[in-house]
């Protein structure tokens, strides 16, 4: 069952650089697109602060908002709304429109998650949803990655963004001194950074999604 992507800018108003924010996140979608297999319709900005993607299921679509989190520096925080469902498209004289059941319940997650946020979970910033005609059993295990996700998002926001960045290499099979030697640090450093932060767990989640 395809899974819809929606991503939006969090305070996208206050961002002081709204042109180099916009660099970020093009790079942030290229490596994504690359990494993480699965991709229906490639991730892309729509209007706004807004981007959009499909991609093939559940799995690959966490995998893609985890990279997605962890290629941004600390200027540009997004949230990310997973909708399980058919997609279509509406053609218009000025495009194709995305319209269908995984579309809106990728909007259905992704305000769920922003009113999450400025309540009980402050860091949260990933829900999934389900359409009404999304399979029974794909249903059932939204409130599960949902719980895996408040967990993930927890140890993410508290990461520095030196931490990301090891992460994400540690997520695609680096090791740490490769990756040491791309930040210009000791290994210890990188292995100290990664104990600290619950890197671990995070990577070990990565590739379970994509086991």
């Amino acid at each position: 069952m395809p899974v819809a992507l929606t991503i939006d800018v969090v305070g996208s108003r206050r961002i002081a650089d709204r042109a180099a924010a916009q660099r970020h996140l093009d790079a942030a979608i290229a490596r994504v697109t690359e990494d993480v297999p699965g991709v229906v319709t490639p991730l892309h900005p729509i209007v706004g602060d807004e981007m959009q993607g499909v991609y093939a299921d559940l799995d690959s679509a966490l995998s893609a908002t985890l990279l997605f989190q962890l290629a941004l520096p600390d200027t540009v925080e997004c949230r990310f709304g997973a909708g399980i469902g058919e997609v279509g498209v509406v053609p218009s004289a000025a495009g194709g429109i995305s319209d269908g059941p995984g579309w809106w319940a990728a909007r259905e997650a992704i305000d769920a998650v922003e009113r999450l946020a400025r309540r009980d979970a402050p860091s949260a910033r990933t829900r999934v949803a389900a359409s009404e005609s999304a399979p029974s059993d794909a249903r059932a295990g939204v409130a599960l990655a949902n719980a895996y996700l408040l967990s993930r998002d927890e140890l993410g926001a508290a990461m520095s963004e030196r931490t990301r960045r090891l992460t994400y290499g540690r997520c695609l099979g680096l090791t740490q001194s490769a990756l040491a030697d791309a930040e210009g640090i000791t290994q210890s450093a990188v292995s100290q950074a990664l104990a600290s932060s619950g890197a671990s767990a995070v990577v070990e989640g990565f590739r379970l999604l994509q086991s």
